[in-house]
């Protein structure tokens, strides 16, 4: 389960991330999907998917001015 998850996140990088599929921006350094990624990598499948959940309800707020940088 957790290779299939980290696959269909790599998929949903390689395709063109949120740019591409929500037409915004990620606020954050690394991207929300990469966060979640190496969150699940460090963390396993159902934490890491619970972080990376927290992670993009904050993610895209039109009052950012600058890129936050957030390592997992």
């Amino acid at each position: 389960m957790k290779s299939m998850v980290l696959f269909l996140i790599r998929t949903y990088r390689k395709s063109g991330g949120s740019r591409r599929w929500f037409g915004i921006e990620c606020n954050f350094e690394p991207t929300c999907s990469l966060y979640t990624y190496e969150a699940i990598e460090k963390f396993g499948l159902f934490k890491g998917i619970s972080m990376g959940r927290n992670r993009i309800k904050c993610c895209n707020q039109k009052d950012t001015i600058c890129k936050c940088i957030d390592p997992v």
